[in-house]
């Protein structure tokens, strides 16, 4: 026997906002389904190189490497 004729099946979309009529939200648990089921098929992605960690990310941007030498400190504020 199927599950939907036992009862409503536990859903892992939830409607926070809006009210969608149930054709809109039928189109997007079928995209999401459909792009789940490619994700399945082709496995997932092979990680070439080691991620950075947060502190790596997250101080990548803030500044410029420090210069070395007479007057650097100088240098630094123009």
């Amino acid at each position: 026997m199927p599950a939907a004729a036992d009862g409503p099946v536990g859903a892992d979309v939830r409607v926070v906002a809006g009210d969608p009529s149930p054709e809109e939200l039928a189109a997007v648990v079928a995209v999401l389904q459909r792009q789940a089921d490619e994700v399945a098929a082709t496995g997932r992605a092979e990680v070439t190189e080691s991620p950075r960690t947060g502190w790596d990310a997250s101080a990548r941007g803030l500044r410029r490497p420090l210069e070395h030498g007479s007057g650097a400190w100088a240098r630094s504020l123009r």
